[in-house]
């Protein structure tokens, strides 16, 4: 039932998803911030069963980090998908780590970009996406609504329909949700839009 989406606009990228930590029909909190910050200019947000997505987003940021170390240079956000998507697909032969990842970032040579990457190891790059139920709501929205061009102000106004389509029409309630952007400036949080009561 977790929800992850991204978009990319002129010059960055935006990756939100919701703060439910829920098995079942039981929810356990909902502040859990599935969208991590792999480095200055990276955001990857995650949904799937917990324990693999925390495992294997945390997995995929301290080998970037030791990468960097060792090496002198930061993955650019290319390489990133495409190492991610290289673990994945080793993970397919052990068991898979089910994970559904939207990676986010911004290059100086390139600009930003979106990867939408799949826990059977798919990657491609895409200017929105979204993982989870969700899909069946806001693939639409973002489809009408997303453009060449696109501002941060247009970008985060689109995130905030998509956020009270799901409030309105979805079964399960996400009442929170995390909201990131990636630009040439890093990494920074959003506030939560405020959405006009149904």
């Amino acid at each position: 039932m977790e929800t992850t989406i991204g978009l990319v606009g002129k010059g960055f990228a935006i990756v939100a998803a919701d703060r439910s930590a829920a098995r079942s029909i039981v929810v356990f909190k909902q502040d859990e911030d599935k969208v991590l910050v792999l480095d200055k200019f990276k955001l990857l947000g995650s949904a799937g069963v917990a324990a693999d997505s925390v495992a294997f987003t945390e997995y995929v940021q301290k080998n970037m980090a030791l990468y960097e170390i060792n090496s002198g240079l930061a993955l650019s956000t290319r390489a990133a998908s495409n190492f991610i998507r290289g673990e994945l697909a080793t993970a397919l032969r052990r068991g898979p780590y089910q994970t559904n990842l939207l990676l986010g970032g911004y290059d100086a040579g390139d600009g930003a970009s979106l990867y939408y990457i799949d826990y059977l190891a798919s990657c491609n790059k895409v200017n929105f996406g979204c993982h989870g139920y969700a899909s069946n709501f806001v693939l639409s929205i973002l489809d009408r609504e997303w453009k060449d061009g696109l501002t941060e102000e247009e970008g985060i106004e689109i995130i905030r329909k998509c956020i009270a389509e799901l409030q309105v029409r979805f079964l399960v309630s996400l009442p929170k949700f995390t909201i990131k952007i990636v630009d040439h400036n890093g990494t920074r949080d959003l506030p939560q839009p405020v959405l006009a009561a149904a």
